[in-house]
């Protein structure tokens, strides 16, 4: 009994340790590399295919000794595997291989009498009465798992000084079964959710149940960063959105125009009798995907797939993407996912050794239940639940409710992690890191920035010094204090701002607001107005710019605030602020006729009210302030201003309405369109400090809803209607255009429209020796840009299309600006 004791835990232990790994390139017999060639252990479905670079890795977790090879035009080769490991493998379809009644067509297939788009076309018939869709309602668990991790970690990389100190971290290290290469886990992340949908409304709900994290942060930086790295997508729709992209599915309808489709083989999977096809790229540098599926014979529901991204696809910061999914049989015709695992590797570079981080993200679904009607009410979305607990569960609990348990190395990331929290040298490193990223550094409870505001410039001010902080408890503080001080070395004057909120009713989001701000300001930036006291200045950003900056204002302004978001994404907000306006410049005037005299001082009280729908917007945290996760929604701002005369010796009484519409379209493969449309009027007699200021661009950078050929006061009016459009075709054009595929440039085309007026009795007001001029037959500009130079850059090319008989009109004129492209 005890030799047989030993004997078992020999052949146990052998079976631990047994595993096949093999990487290396596929070559024709001409020595060029194949792209897309299929490879797989014998015997099993343990497959992958090569890159477009002919470029592969395939990992098993059991012995295996035979590798086999494949590709249109070629006879299936076999590969004896002497070894465990077998890297950097050149495997050579010779002459002798080649198909004689089989043209070669460099991996093209035929679109007529493909019997894998046979098949293909089934499934589009099928794909909404497959899964979920099948039911009226649905509710099942869900476990997902989140995890970073430094890549291409080798002996040089271990033997930095930087690491001096905090070599335990290598013990971590772990063979990617994806791609070959070593990784080092620096963050974790873990929840568990229920998720209950109802298909007869398009209504769903997740509850959150238990979460929890360890590593390099655990603010609502590093959330939003997930949650913006991590959409959700159905690989049935005809594209999927990765990192601001529309990549084609392989399931789309438009499939059999961008991939290549091949019946590869047939087997039981489950009892299921199900085909696998293979697909890849026609095309390089488009947004596309080359894998596998197995999809059954008769529901032609998909049983897994795999997806990984094309190198040569015009995405930047991400060199690999891979996805796979796995449905689960409830029953002779219903297919659920089961599994879906993401992974990402971003790295500076494409290069197949640079370093980078992984970002892998799998996800479980379990215990489904089906056609148990909830009430509306229940689907309605909570405002700002928070529940502490939720992110303070025992471990017996996690133990008890994960679907998967955490391997020996993944529970030795939450000690090894927990560990690196506590070294000087690391925390150190970290707090560099967060700087750099948030603009704060942080002393304490109070944040000391934004540092990249520290220094400005004006015609006014001439170098301006700005110093400020914020007070900082947590991502989840229910109060904010904010303040600034700046000194103008020309006109030798401090200005200064400071404002609080505080939230006074978590559930329903009720804010309370006020402040103070006594500074100069560019007015006429934007045509839908605000009283935020520490909003974006213009002002102080004149050290890229054209023409004459001396435009402007110093702004005594006070307010106080409310407002209540009492449905998910839907705020309405009320106000009350007094403001003092007065010239800056000597070269720049306000004035206006006054009971026979000239003023040149406005004092005026205003109260608004207004509401703010951003449906489907996605925010991380519960606090005071929160954090957008993306801009991928639409907005709808309508805002009511009066201005009381005589009120604390307001000047003016007058009647304010506005209108802000953003939508961004979505257009498949074509891109994105970005559209803006403004509307405004005023009503009563106003001066040339409350009017509705067209707002010019004399900077050398692109911004947001202002005209690139205008200038500060070129146009004014007292009633406005703006629209712009900007479409974003992200590379579609220049991909198929030989000699710029390799540059990854993206192409932007955009127009800009606004038409105004101004009445006879502000005419008659003004004393400021500005002429109105009021875009009265419809001004336009148009432009074409270029984005995405070296990853960072965009250029645009403006060009005025009405008013260019004006004696300063700028008729044409060029602009940058700097972002980090995905």
């Amino acid at each position: 009994m005890k030799h047989f004791l030993v004997f078992f835990g020999l052949l146990f232990s052998m079976s631990i340790v047994a595993q096949t790994k093999v990487s290396g390139v596929v070559y024709d017999e001409y020595n060029q590399t194949i792209p897309y060639a299929n490879l797989c252990f014998k015997g099993t479905r343990e497959c992958v295919t090569s890159n477009e670079n002919g470029r592969f890795y395939l990992e098993s977790p059991t012995d295996q000794k035979i590798l086999v090879v494949s590709f249109v035009g070629f006879k299936t080769k076999e590969v004896i595997l002497d070894k465990a490991v077998n890297y950097n493998m050149k495997i050579a379809f010779d002459g002798g291989n080649t198909l004689e009644e089989v043209k070669i067509f460099a991996g093209k297939t035929s679109k007529k009498n493909n019997p894998a788009l046979d098949i293909l076309r089934k499934i589009w018939e099928r794909k909404r009465k497959n899964g979920l869709n099948q039911f009226q309602q649905y509710q099942m668990n869900k476990y997902e798992k989140v995890e970073f991790d430094m890549n291409s970690i080798d002996s040089a990389f271990m033997k930095n000084r930087v690491f001096k100190g905090l070599e335990f971290i290598f013990k971590q290290i772990d063979t990617s079964e994806v791609t070959g290469k070593t990784y080092l886990p620096i963050f974790i992340n873990e929840s568990i959710s229920e998720v209950y949908g109802d298909n007869t409304n398009g209504k769903k709900k997740e509850i959150l149940k238990a979460n929890k994290n360890s590593g390099l942060g655990d603010g609502n930086g590093v959330d939003t960063f997930i949650k913006d790295l991590y959409s959700e997508y159905d690989i049935y729709n005809n594209y999927l959105n990765f990192f601001d992209k529309n990549f084609v599915s392989p399931l789309s309808k438009t499939g059999i125009n961008t991939y290549n489709y091949v019946l590869s083989d047939s087997a039981f999977i489950d009892n299921k009798w199900c085909f696998n096809i293979i697909y890849y790229p026609r095309r390089k540098n488009e947004l596309t995907f080359k894998g596998d599926f197995w999809v059954n014979d008769t529901t032609f529901a998909i049983k897994k797939i795999n997806m990984t991204a094309s190198k040569s696809a015009n995405i930047n910061w991400v060199k690999e993407i891979y996805i796979e999914q796995e449905f689960d049989v409830l029953n002779d015709s219903v297919f659920l996912l089961k599994r879906d695992h993401m992974m990402s590797d971003f790295s500076f570079n494409k290069k197949e050794k640079s370093k980078g981080v992984y970002g892998k993200r799998t996800t479980l679904f379990s215990d489904h239940k089906f056609n148990i009607v909830q009430p509306d009410k229940f689907y309605k979305e909570d405002v700002n639940k928070f529940d502490q607990d939720v992110f303070n569960r025992s471990e017996a609990y996690w133990e008890e409710n994960r679907v998967e348990s955490l391997s020996k190395d993944e529970a030795g990331v939450y000690k090894m992690l927990d560990t690196l929290k506590t070294v000087k040298k690391f925390k150190q490193l970290y707090n560099l890191g967060t700087i750099l990223a948030s603009g704060y550094i942080q002393k304490g409870n109070i944040d000391f920035g934004p540092i990249f505001s520290t220094f400005g410039y004006n015609d006014v001010e001439g170098n301006r010094l700005r110093f400020g902080g914020r007070t900082y408890f947590g991502s989840n503080d229910p109060w904010r204090i904010q303040a600034y001080t700046a000194y103008g070395f020309k006109d030798n004057k401090f200005k200064y701002g400071i404002s609080g909120k505080w939230m006074v009713d978590k559930k329903n989001r009720i804010i309370l607001s006020g402040g103070n701000r006594r500074d100069v300001e560019q007015i006429g930036v934007s045509l839908t107005t605000s009283n935020d006291v520490l909003g974006r200045s213009f002002a102080s950003s004149s050290f890229f710019a054209s023409g004459d900056n001396s435009k402007l204002t110093n702004v005594n302004l006070t307010s106080v605030a409310a407002e209540i978001e009492p449905l998910k994404n839907l705020i309405f907000q009320t106000g009350f602020s007094y403001r003092t306006l007065e010239t800056a410049s000597p070269t720049f005037s306000l004035d206006y006729f006054s009971d026979g005299g000239i003023k040149s001082k406005v004092n005026q009280s205003e109260v608004t009210f207004g509401f703010d729908y951003t449906p489907k917007r996605k925010m991380v945290g519960y606090g005071v302030e929160r954090l957008e996760v993306d801009n991928n929604y639409a907005r709808v701002f309508v805002n009511y201003s009066h201005g009381f005369k005589d009120v604390l010796n307001s000047d003016f009484n007058y009647n304010k309405w506005q209108l802000y519409y953003r939508q961004p379209i979505f257009l498949g493969g074509m891109g994105r369109l970005f559209t803006t449309f403004e509307v405004g009027k005023i009503y009563g007699e106003v001066p040339l400090g409350l009017m509705a200021v067209v707002p010019g661009n004399q900077s050398y950078f692109v911004i947001d809803n202002t005209y690139n050929l205008m200038n500060y006061y070129e146009f004014v009016t007292d009633q406005y209607t703006s629209l712009h459009l900007e479409h974003h075709f992200n590379g579609r054009i220049f991909s198929r255009i030989p000699f710029m595929k390799k540059l990854n440039w993206r192409e932007i085309v955009g127009v800009k429209a606004v038409y105004g007026s101004v009445s006879d009795e502000n005419k008659a007001l003004n004393a400021s020796g500005l002429t109105y001029l009021a875009p009265s037959h419809g001004y336009w500009e148009y432009h074409a840009g270029v984005a995405n130079i070296f990853k960072v850059f965009r250029i645009d090319f403006a060009w005025r299309g009405t008013y260019l008989e004006l004696p300063d009109a700028k008729k044409f004129t060029v602009k940058g600006s700097f972002g980090f492209y995905f």
